[in-house]
C-alpha cells in the first residue's frame, strides 16, 4: 500500500497548527538559522510545540536548515541541529554537504535526513547519489516532467520521492541561481533571494534593438498540480509539497484543505493502494477554492512537457480569480461589469490595462453589477477583463475558525462481575480503538487504552444505553471523537451514576493519549533508541571526521562551472576532494577573498590546481568564462519558445540576430544562451 504524504509550509507556529488542523500530514519549518528563506526563522521553543501538536495526529515536522554554511558558523549549526533533535523534529533538509560530513561523523541527528531541493536533482544518477550519502528522501526539482520522476524513482524505488505540487516557482533551476548575489549581494543559497525573477527587463538583439519593452520576462505563474495528484502517486511520488513559508495563514488554511481533500477522495477511491500518512479526519467550515488566495495564475509547468503559457509577463504580482469584463463605465464613479459573480464591500479588483501593467483598486459600494471603487481607476476601459485578488467575504470566512480535525476512536464498554472467592472486584471495564478513517476498510489500528473502575453492579430500572453512549461521547476539547460506543454483555442494564462514566471517560482519554503517543514515537521514528544517538555537544573540530572515498561513486556534473558545487567549509571542500572534483572551486558567495571559510592554503592548492588544468581550458573551473561572464542562471523556462520564436518546436523564424539579452533599467545586461540540445536557458552576467 502506498503512503501519500501533503507537505505544508509554516511561516511560524500558528501557520503550522493551522497547516495541521486543515489536513497536512506534515510541515516544513525553518529553523532559527540557516534556512532557505531567512525571514522565516523560528525558535527551538515554537517548534518543540509544533511537533508536540503535530504528533497527537501522527504528521510529522521536518525543519530546513537548507543553505550553504560558513565555516565560522558551522558549529552553531551543528549544535542547533542536535538541539532539534532532542526536541523531536522528525527529518532535517539539507543541502551543504559539509554540515551532512559532520551530522552523520558525529551521529548528531537520529532521524530521517532529506535532501533539499537546493541539491538540485533532475537525473536518476545525482538521486541514486544522494542516497548512498544517507538521504532517506529525495526533493526533485521542479522542472521534472512525470517521465522523469518516474525514471528517477526506478532508480530508487525503496526511497522516497518529494516533489513540489502548488506554490511560486523558481525560473532557475534551485540551488545553482546566483543573480541575485550578483546584482543585489543577496544570496538564494543564503535564504536572501531578491526576487530577480520579478523584475521587469528589456529583451535586446545583437545590435542592442529592443524586442521586448519593459516586461516580466523571467516571472513564472504559480504550479498548481490539484488534478494530477494522483499521476504523480503513480509516477512513483510520495509526499506532496505546498510551497509558501512566507506566506499568511489564510493562504495556508486555503491551499491545504483543497489539496487534502483531493488526496482523501484519491485514498477513498482506491482504499487498498492509497492510505494517508497521519490521521484524523477534518470538518471544513469553508469550501476550499485555490484562485482565492494568492496567485499569479496557475500552470502544470512541465509535468506532461513543454507549455507554451507558463509565464506571466504583464505582472508578478497575484491576479486572482477572472470575475468578469468591464460592460459600462458611468464617469469618474461607478461601472458595471458582465459577470455571475457577486461582490462585496472592501473587495480588492485588478485588471491589466493597454500598456501591459497591472493596475488595483478597492469596491467601496457595491449595487449588484454595478461597483463604486473608492478611486476610478484612471486606465479602465469596456472591455477589459476584470480579475478579484482579494475577496473579503471569503478572506472573513478564513478569519475564524475554519476547520477542526478529529481522530476517531470506538469505545467499548462492558460490565465486569467479579468474584469474591478469588478476590476479583466488580466494575465496569472500558476499551478505546483509534481509527484510521471511517470507512470500513480503514479499520482499526490497534487497542489503545483499557480502563477499569470498581463498582458494585446494580441492575438499572429501565435501559441505560443511550445515556452511557451519550456520557462517553463527551469528548469536548479534546482531538478526538467518538465515531461509536458499543455496549457489550448486557452493559446497558446496569446502572452507573453519570459521574462514574464520567470519570471512566477522563481516565479513558488520558490513558488514550499516552497510549497514542508511545504508538506514534514509535511509527514516527521507527522504534529507534534515541540515547544511542545522544552525545552531548562534546562537538570535534568540523573537518576531524570524513567520509570515505569507498563508500561512494560519483562523477561531476558541472563541468567548468567549478562554483555550482556551493562550497563554502572545509567539510564540503573535503567532501569533494575524496569524490574526486579537480580543482576544488569556493563558492560564489565567496569568491577568492573570505578567509574564514577559505583559508591561504586553499587559495594556494586552487591556484596550482588552475596551472594543472591549463592544459585543458575547456575544463578549467573559474568564475568567469572566456568571455569575463558568470553563470547566472540554469532554467528550462525558455523566452524564446514562450514568445513563440522557437523553430525547433514549429514557432516563427525571428528577423533579429543573437545573443540576446536581458537589460534592467538600470542599464545592467545578461546574455541568453539557448541550449537546444537540452532544452535549456542559460543566463549569464556581462564582464
Amino acid at each position: 500500500m502506498q503512503t501519500l504524504e501533503l507537505l505544508a509550509p509554516a511561516k511560524n507556529l500558528e501557520c503550522g497548527i493551522a497547516a495541521i488542523d486543515h489536513g497536512a500530514d506534515a510541515v516544513y519549518i525553518g529553523a532559527p538559522r540557516f534556512g532557505a528563506r531567512a525571514a522565516a526563522g523560528n525558535s527551538l521553543e515554537d517548534i518543540r510545540q509544533l511537533c508536540d501538536y503535530a504528533h497527537q495526529f501522527g504528521a510529522k515536522v521536518h525543519v530546513t536548515v537548507n543553505t550553504i554554511i560558513y565555516q565560522d558558523e558551522m558549529l552553531d549549526t551543528l549544535k542547533m541541529i542536535q538541539q532539534l533533535d532532542e526536541i523531536g523534529v522528525d527529518a532535517l533538509l539539507l543541502q551543504d554537504m559539509g554540515v551532512l560530513t559532520e551530522v552523520r561523523a558525529q551521529n548528531l541527528w537520529s532521524r530521517e535526513l532529506h535532501s533539499s531541493t537546493q541539491c538540485d536533482v533532475r537525473t536518476p544518477e545525482k538521486a541514486y547519489w544522494l542516497t548512498t550519502l544517507g538521504f532517506k528522501r529525495i526533493v526533485l526539482a521542479r522542472e521534472l516532467s512525470l517521465d522523469e520522476i518516474k525514471a528517477i524513482h526506478q532508480a530508487i524505488p525503496d526511497r522516497e520521492i518529494e516533489v513540489f505540487v502548488h506554490g511560486a516557482l523558481c525560473v532557475s533551476y534551485s540551488g545553482v541561481c546566483y543573480a541575485s548575489e550578483k546584482c543585489f549581494g543577496r544570496s538564494a543559497n543564503r535564504g536572501e533571494c531578491a526576487q530577480f525573477c520579478r523584475m521587469k527587463f528589456d529583451l535586446l538583439d545583437s545590435n542592442g534593438q529592443e524586442i521586448e519593452h519593459q516586461r516580466y520576462l523571467l516571472s513564472l505563474k504559480d504550479l498548481c498540480q490539484l488534478d494530477h495528484l494522483k499521476d504523480l502517486a503513480d509516477a512513483g511520488a510520495t509526499s506532496f509539497k505546498i510551497e509558501g513559508r512566507l506566506k499568511d495563514i489564510n493562504y495556508v488554511k486555503n491551499v491545504v484543505a483543497a489539496y487534502s481533500s483531493q488526496l482523501d477522495a484519491i485514498v477513498k477511491a482506491e482504499p487498498r493502494k492509497y492510505r494517508r500518512a497521519s490521521v484524523g479526519h477534518v470538518q471544513y467550515n469553508f469550501t476550499p477554492n485555490l484562485k482565492k488566495t494568492f496567485n499569479r495564475g496557475f500552470t502544470h509547468y512541465f509535468l506532461n512537457g513543454r507549455q507554451p503559457d507558463i509565464a506571466s509577463f504583464d505582472t508578478p504580482k497575484a491576479i486572482g480569480e477572472f470575475v468578469g469584463k468591464v460592460k459600462e463605465i458611468r464617469g469618474n464613479i461607478s461601472f458595471n461589469v458582465a459577470t455571475v459573480a457577486s461582490f462585496k464591500n472592501g473587495d480588492g479588483l485588478c485588471f491589466i490595462n493597454d500598456d501591459r501593467e497591472l493596475e488595483g483598486f478597492r469596491v467601496n459600494r457595491v449595487e449588484g453589477n454595478r461597483l463604486y471603487p473608492f478611486g476610478m481607476p484612471e486606465h479602465m476601459r469596456p472591455g477589459m477583463a476584470l480579475y478579484r485578488n482579494n475577496d473579503r467575504a471569503f478572506e472573513a470566512l478564513l478569519a475564524r475558525k475554519s476547520a477542526e480535525r478529529k481522530i476517531y476512536i470506538v469505545i467499548e464498554m462492558e460490565p465486569v462481575m467479579g468474584n469474591k472467592f478469588r478476590e476479583e472486584p466488580q466494575g465496569v471495564k472500558a476499551v478505546v480503538n483509534i481509527m484510521k478513517t471511517k470507512e470500513a476498510d480503514g479499520g482499526l489500528i490497534y487497542q489503545v487504552a483499557e480502563v477499569f473502575k470498581e463498582l458494585k453492579l446494580e441492575k438499572a430500572k429501565r435501559p441505560q444505553g443511550e445515556n452511557i453512549k451519550a456520557q462517553m461521547s463527551k469528548l469536548g476539547d479534546t482531538i478526538y471523537e467518538a465515531y461509536q460506543v458499543e455496549l457489550l454483555k448486557g452493559m446497558e442494564t446496569y446502572f452507573v451514576p453519570n459521574s462514574i462514566l464520567t470519570a471512566i471517560r477522563r481516565e479513558l482519554i488520558d490513558e488514550l493519549t499516552k497510549a497514542n503517543q508511545k504508538q506514534l514515537d514509535k511509527s514516527l521514528w521507527g522504534g529507534w533508541d534515541r540515547t544511542l544517538f545522544n552525545n552531548g555537544f562534546g562537538f570535534s573540530q568540523p573537518g576531524e571526521h570524513r567520509l570515505t572515498k569507498e563508500e561512494f561513486t560519483w562523477q561531476p556534473e558541472y563541468g567548468k562551472w567549478g562554483y555550482l558545487y556551493n562550497i563554502a567549509n572545509y567539510d564540503a571542500r573535503d567532501f569533494y576532494q575524496i569524490h574526486g572534483l579537480s580543482p576544488v572551486v569556493p563558492a560564489f558567495e565567496l569568491g577568492k577573498n573570505i578567509p574564514s571559510a577559505w583559508n591561504a592554503k586553499t587559495q594556494e592548492e586552487y591556484d596550482e590546481n588552475i596551472e594543472k588544468d591549463k592544459a585543458n581550458r575547456s575544463m578549467q573551473p573559474k568564475f568567469t568564462n572566456e568571455r569575463g561572464e558568470s553563470l547566472l542562471m540554469q532554467c528550462r523556462h525558455c523566452i524564446r519558445y514562450s514568445l513563440g520564436y522557437c523553430v525547433k518546436r514549429g514557432g516563427k523564424k525571428p528577423s533579429w540576430r543573437e545573443p540576446l539579452f536581458l537589460q534592467l533599467g538600470d542599464g545592467r545586461r545578461f546574455r541568453l544562451e539557448f541550449a537546444c540540445n537540452e532544452c535549456q536557458m542559460n543566463l549569464y552576467s556581462e564582464k
